[in-house]
């Protein structure tokens, strides 16, 4: 999946965008809208936390530090056990997967009050009133997606193409 961003300038040019997309068979859960006053949008698909926050980011690198430092502490613990006490594999993966755990929850944590990074080139334009559009689809539909705005509503600034992102948000 590639995540397509738009900047729309109105809130009636959006709904029209959303509905075209419908039609053009992207699902309602793949837009995603962030706008400066989200009351106007109730009907509209708004960005959950996942898309607003560095959250999954977040939870990938904790999941991978605290799983190396579980995976470290383990095998000390196995290399040098604690007095009278004998340690086998199992030990080292179980503290690995503890490891694992506390980093993923901590890094979330923090991850979940951060802002999404990604989103920081378009805070100005929001500022300003206009609506971002996340729309996530699959590769080899991205220009077909990008050629269908340009084509009916030249004034939607297309701001690029994030390579990659996660399968669940």
């Amino acid at each position: 999946m590639r995540r397509i961003y738009f900047l729309v300038p109105t809130l009636d040019l959006t709904r029209t965008l959303v509905d075209e997309l419908l039609l053009a068979r992207v699902e309602e859960r793949h837009i995603h809208l962030i706008a400066k006053d989200e009351q106007q949008m109730d009907d509209l698909p708004t960005a959950s936390v996942l898309q607003r926050t560095d959250l999954i980011p977040a939870l990938e690198k904790g999941l991978t530090i605290g799983g190396a430092t579980g995976a470290i502490a383990g095998l000390v613990a196995v290399t040098v056990p604690p007095a009278g006490l004998v340690l086998g594999g199992g030990a080292v993966l179980g503290i690995t997967l503890a490891g694992a755990g506390v980093g993923a929850w901590a890094a979330s944590m923090i991850g979940a009050g951060a802002p999404n990074s990604q989103l920081r080139r378009f805070e100005q334009a929001i500022d300003q009133g206009q609506i971002l559009m996340m729309v996530d689809v699959p590769k080899r539909r991205v220009e077909e997606i990008e050629e269908l705005i340009r084509s009916h509503h030249p004034e939607v600034r297309i701001r690029g193409t994030e390579p990659t992102i996660p399968a669940f948000p």
